[in-house]
């Protein structure tokens, strides 16, 4: 394809994006739009902040492969996750490269050694929206093996990118619906704090809700174990116990079910926001 002919495609797509802001098809015409300039592979959306647990906001990612992309991301990595990291440390630009910000260190790291190198990947980009009161949005882009790392030339043609993409990040997040639904407003750290204290009090034991603070905190097992000063397969068998009285199946489906009831803070008057969010409406 020309430049002539790529730059037109871009626009384009660019184009349907734009008139996608503030609804549900944002994110897919977006990553469409960067798809049709440097071919990518399972794209994913997460928001973040320092004192909560992440939230995966969009993917596109096969079925066969969302354990090992999501649900064991979130049972603790995350923490150690470079691109989390720099996003929660004033970042400064706009676009990263794992390779670049893990100074070609990765594969002796224990991120790599403990979890990236199951999710059959080879290379990963993120574009980056930093948004007001700690909220950060990643959109990550990956390579699989058989497709190969970014090139020079790719990367310099998504770095060419990142300004609209990280700014019609910020302007779709600006829609009054989104932020009420997915971001966390000034002023409320107090409320976040108690999230975590009342959450789940009315339905777990002392020891499960021990277990499940650590849980919502982005700890692993094996840290958690540690912590409460009890054997791994304890807290695994609470663990259990949790998901099956909040009647959830995954560390993703317990992060949404914590972060949706963080709505009913204000009428569960300091008890457990769930006695609310799941009564009869």
């Amino acid at each position: 394809m020309t430049d002539i002919a790529q730059v037109s495609k871009w626009n384009r797509d660019l184009s349907m994006a734009i008139a996608a802001l503030g609804t549900e098809q944002f994110f897919p015409a977006l990553i469409h739009a960067i798809d049709g300039q440097v071919k990518v592979d399972y794209p994913q959306v997460w928001l973040y902040h320092k004192d909560l647990p992440p939230r995966v906001l969009f993917h596109g990612i096969p079925q066969h492969a969302v354990a090992s992309q999501v649900d064991e991301y979130l049972e603790g990595p995350y923490r150690e996750d470079p691109f989390y990291q720099t996003s929660m440390n004033q970042p400064r630009a706009k676009i990263y490269r794992l390779s670049r910000i893990t100074m070609g260190k990765l594969q002796d790291s224990d991120y790599y050694l403990n979890y990236y190198s199951d999710t059959g990947t080879c290379d990963e980009v993120i574009y980056l929206a930093k948004l007001q009161a700690g909220n950060v949005i990643n959109l990550s882009i990956m390579r699989l093996p058989e497709r190969g790392p970014f090139t020079d030339k790719d990367y310099e043609s998504l770095y060419l990118l990142a300004e609209p993409v990280s700014e019609l990040i910020k302007s779709h997040t600006e829609n009054s619906d989104f932020a009420a639904t997915n971001l966390i407003q000034p002023g409320i750290d107090h409320q976040i704090d108690l999230a975590f204290r009342t959450f789940g009090e009315s339905l777990l034991s002392p020891r499960e809700k021990d277990v499940l603070e650590l849980m919502l905190r982005g700890y692993g097992t094996d840290i958690s174990a540690e912590r409460l000063t009890i054997a791994v397969e304890t807290v695994r068998r609470h663990r259990k116990s949790i998901y099956r009285k909040l009647d959830v199946s995954s560390q993703t489906d317990l992060f949404s079910l914590f972060l949706n009831s963080m709505s009913c803070l204000g009428q569960a008057e300091g008890n457990d926001p769930l006695t609310i969010y799941m009564s009869p409406r």
